[in-house]
């Protein structure tokens, strides 16, 4: 597991949502302070706002390739290209990108209040696994990708 991935499962753990961990770990490099990350990716976890769409690493994967890859130059298909490999290299790993299929067979309530954390949270989710997939799944689509706009 890479020094990111351990980082953003530390968040995860802290009380940052998935989104926010995600984000949180790539900002900095990509040009974002890391109060601003995670204000812009804080409606995202949960499956956006808690709804059980698209998962919140995902979306937060999706908004560091924003910041890595978007240039005026870089028009939108050439960033949704980018998006939907991503999503098929995270959907190929764990099955979809959907929070409430992802969750599937555990309570998914979607009320706006947050399930509490505890250690039997943590043992039945999978959410800190999924953060530690998208942030390597990022790092080695990087890695791939070095024409990143960094600061």
């Amino acid at each position: 597991m890479s020094e990111k991935s351990e980082k953003a499962k530390e968040l995860f753990k802290q009380g940052y949502n998935c989104s926010q961990s995600v984000l949180g770990v790539f900002c900095e490099e990509l040009g974002m302070d890391f109060e601003t990350a995670v204000k812009i990716s804080s409606s995202f976890g949960g499956g956006m706002g808690r709804m059980r769409e698209v998962c919140g690493t995902v979306s937060g994967m999706f908004m560091a390739a924003g910041l890595a890859f978007c240039t005026q130059e870089n028009n939108k298909a050439k960033q949704y290209e980018i998006v939907q490999e991503l999503a098929r290299r995270f959907k190929e790993k764990n099955g979809s990108i959907i929070c409430r299929e992802l969750l599937q067979g555990i309570e998914s309530s979607t009320s706006p209040k947050p399930s509490e954390r505890t250690e039997a949270y943590y043992k039945k989710r999978p959410c800190i696994e999924l953060v530690a997939d998208s942030v390597e799944i990022f790092e080695e689509f990087l890695k791939e990708n070095q024409t990143v706009q960094t600061k």
